[in-house]
C-alpha cells in the first residue's frame, strides 16, 4: 500500500512537471495557501486553517485524475481550475471576497457551470469516440448532455449549500435584502391570496432593528441566481463545443478546455509500475 501511495505521488510529480505553466501556477498558488495558513493559525483562526488544509488538498485533484485515470487535463483548463479553486476558498471564503465584492459568487458559479459543462462534454466525447462501444451520439444530442451534466452538479451543489445551512448553522446560501414581500401567508382570510408588504425599510426582532434597511431572503434568491448563471456558463461552453464538433478539429478554443484519454508515452503511473517490476 506504501508502495502504491509513493509511486502515485511520484507520477503526480512527474505529471506536474510536464505542464510548466500549470506548474508553476500550482507552486505559487501552494506557497501562497501555506502563507496564508500560517498568519491564520497565529490568529487562532483554526476554521481557516481548515480551509487552507482543504484548499492545499484540491490543488492536488487535478494532478491525481491524471494519473489516476489516465486522462490528459488541458494546461489551459488545469490553471483555471486552481485559479478557481483558490479564488472560491482562499479570496472568497477567508478573504471575505463573498461579501466585499457582491459579483464574485455570481461570477464563481458562471465559470462553474462551463467548467462542469466542458468536463460532460469530454466524458460524452471519450466515450463517443471509442471504437469499442456502440456508443454514436449526434452533436447535438451530445452538448446537451454535457449541459445538463453542468445543471446537475449546479444543483447537487444547491442541496449541499442548504444542508450545510440546515445543519451547521452555516451561511453558504448567501441572503439578500429586500423590501417587499409576496406571500399567501400573510393573507388574513385564509383563501390562498397574495398578500403584498412593500417599502419595507425597516424591521424589528426582539425590541432590535436589523442593521440591513430592509427584510432578509434567506438564501432562495442566492440559490436561484446561482442556478441561472449556471445556467448561462454551460449555455456558453454547450454553443462553442457544438460548432467544434460540427467542424471536428479545426477549432482550438474549446480544446483548452476538454479533457481527452493520455497517450501511453505520458502515462507515468503505468512507467513506473513497469519499472519496479524489473
Amino acid at each position: 500500500m506504501k508502495n502504491r501511495l509513493r509511486m502515485t505521488w511520484k507520477a503526480m510529480q512527474m505529471e506536474r512537471r510536464e505542464h510548466k505553466s500549470s506548474f508553476w501556477v500550482y507552486l505559487i498558488l501552494r506557497a501562497m495557501v501555506v502563507i496564508v495558513m500560517i498568519l491564520q493559525f497565529f490568529n487562532r483562526n483554526y476554521e481557516n486553517v481548515f480551509f487552507c488544509l482543504l484548499t492545499l488538498f484540491l490543488l492536488i485533484i487535478p494532478s491525481f485524475i491524471q494519473v489516476e485515470f489516465r486522462i490528459e487535463i488541458p494546461t489551459t483548463l488545469e490553471i483555471i481550475i486552481l485559479l478557481f479553486i483558490f479564488a472560491a476558498e482562499i479570496l472568497g471564503e477567508i478573504h471575505a471576497f463573498y461579501v466585499k465584492i457582491p459579483l464574485w459568487d455570481t461570477l464563481l458559479h458562471t465559470m462553474n457551470g462551463f467548467l462542469a459543462a466542458a468536463i460532460g462534454f469530454s466524458l460524452v466525447d471519450i466515450l463517443n469516440r471509442n471504437k469499442r462501444l456502440e456508443f454514436h451520439l449526434s452533436p447535438l444530442f451530445m452538448v446537451l448532455v454535457a449541459f445538463c451534466f453542468s445543471m446537475t452538479i449546479g444543483v447537487v451543489w444547491e442541496f449541499f449549500e442548504f444542508f450545510m445551512d440546515s445543519f451547521f448553522n452555516m451561511d453558504m446560501q448567501k441572503d439578500t435584502v429586500i423590501h417587499a414581500i409576496h406571500s399567501v401567508m400573510l393573507d388574513p382570510s385564509m383563501s390562498n391570496r397574495v398578500y403584498t408588504i412593500s417599502s419595507i425599510n425597516e424591521v424589528w426582532i426582539n425590541g432590535n432593528a436589523l442593521p440591513v434597511n430592509g427584510y432578509i431572503d434567506i438564501g432562495l434568491i442566492d440559490t436561484m441566481m446561482d442556478l441561472i448563471v449556471n445556467f448561462v456558463g454551460a449555455f456558453i461552453f454547450s454553443v462553442f463545443g457544438f460548432f467544434y464538433l460540427k467542424k471536428r478539429g479545426k477549432g482550438t478554443f474549446v480544446k483548452r478546455f476538454i479533457p481527452r484519454i493520455k497517450d501511453k508515452s505520458k502515462d507515468y503511473l503505468h512507467k513506473l509500475r513497469k519499472e519496479a517490476e524489473k
